[in-house]
């Protein structure tokens, strides 16, 4: 365990928190390799431990410094960085001292933090106040290294603005990837609660209307109430068999990306229209007289087998529940080239006057929606409620 948490951690320190030492620490180790040791030597060489050798060991030790606080006050940073950055081109001009490194991370990290004004103003006015100040002091300045010194400077901004943009396409990524997923989950989401509502919504209407039957013969006819109850036995079954198929989709992997069979469920097959019958059957039990046509063969897509089956369950259980009808017809067939299903009913029909927008029907026109259909709510000719869903014809294969 302790191996796993060296190994895994980095001796105690999270991944995130090593990353971020990383990025503080890199450039000050970098800049202090290179500038002190190097300056030391060429002042030793060339000048002594004068004050001006004494002045630009500290030059070169305060660029390293104050990069610890480069990422917190990019913009100040800067600026106080390209002063001492010129005080020591000017100081050392005669030496063989090397170039002020510390200055190019400053550079880098102040534009990626966003002070680009800071940075770019900051160069312009110091590197012209360093020649001015050259000019005046009477420094002769070689153009050779005055033109070497002005192209490092902007390959350096160069490459900062390169990795500013990177990083930014960088993130921009990660929100769409994130915001995509995000969308992925919601569906998921949606589709899942659709699902649960179609077979909580159905099952518990028969359930309700069986358990009713069953409690008003019980006493007058036992063998009727009997199979009231099979018929609650059975319906109840049937959805929790459901139910417990779709949350174990929601299951996610164990610590280790193991999956998590803890008492797993056998997924059950979704709905198609070859179950279409039974669905019949069971609205029949609870006294509703139901006529089926069905011309469309099992050889339709899955999506669509499911989408018109979820749709004749979800209005055969509003019928049942709301309607007060006594006969209902479902016809699945095709129209004009389309997957056309089509439910009636005699019974109180529909009230124009308040919203019937209900999550049954929110899912059903979901379910057409999906799928490039449509979906409308009427009457029909016996004054009852007329569903009509219309979903275009697919290869098998999609």
């Amino acid at each position: 365990m302790a191996d796993r948490m060296m190994i895994g951690h980095g001796f105690g320190f999270p991944r995130s928190q090593r990353s971020a030492m990383l990025r503080l620490w890199l450039p000050v180790v970098a800049s202090l390799l290179v500038q002190v040791p190097i300056t030391v030597i060429s002042v030793v060489r060339s000048t002594g431990f004068g004050v001006s050798g004494v002045v630009l060991v500290l030059l070169s030790l305060l660029g390293p410094v104050l990069l610890l606080w480069a990422r917190r006050f990019p913009g100040p940073i800067i600026a106080v960085m390209s002063a001492a950055a010129a005080a020591d081109f000017l100081l050392g001009y005669t030496v063989i001292s090397p170039p002020f490194l510390a200055l190019a991370f400053a550079i880098v990290i102040a534009i990626s933090r966003g002070a680009r004004t800071w940075t770019w103003i900051s160069l312009i006015v110091v590197w012209e106040a360093t020649l001015l100040a050259a000019l005046f002091a009477g420094i002769a300045l070689e153009p050779p290294r005055i033109v070497v010194t002005t192209l490092g400077l902007l390959l350096v901004l160069g490459f900062a603005e390169s990795y500013r943009r990177r990083g930014e396409h960088f993130e921009q990524f990660q929100r769409a990837f994130t915001d995509r997923r995000e969308a992925e989950l919601q569906a998921e989401r949606v589709r899942i609660a659709r699902e649960l509502h179609d077979v909580l919504a159905h099952s518990l209407s028969q359930i309700n209307v069986q358990a009713g039957v069953g409690l008003h013969l019980m006493h007058k006819q036992p063998e009727q109430a009997e199979a009231a109850l099979a018929s609650i036995k059975s319906s109840s079954k049937d959805a929790l068999d459901e139910v417990r198929s779709l949350l174990g989709m929601l299951r996610t992997e164990g610590p280790a990306g193991e999956e998590d069979n803890t008492d797993s469920v056998p997924p059950v097959p979704e709905p198609d229209l070859s179950r279409l019958s039974s669905l019949i059957e069971s609205v029949r039990a609870q006294g509703l007289e139901v006529t089926l046509s069905c011309d469309v063969t099992l050889e339709a897509p899955t999506a669509v087998q499911l989408a018109l089956y979820r749709i004749v369950q979800e209005s055969l259980t509003n019928i049942v529940r709301h309607a007060n009808a006594t006969e209902a017809s479902v016809r699945v067939g095709s129209d004009e080239g389309d997957y056309l299903v089509t439910i009636a009913d005699n019974g109180v029909g529909i009230d124009e006057t308040v919203d019937n927008e209900g999550r049954g029907l929110l899912g059903m026109r979901e379910r057409a929606d999906l799928l490039g259909g449509t979906f409308q709510l009427g009457t029909s000719t016996t004054g009852g409620a007329l569903v009509t869903a219309r979903i275009p014809r697919r290869p098998a294969s999609s």
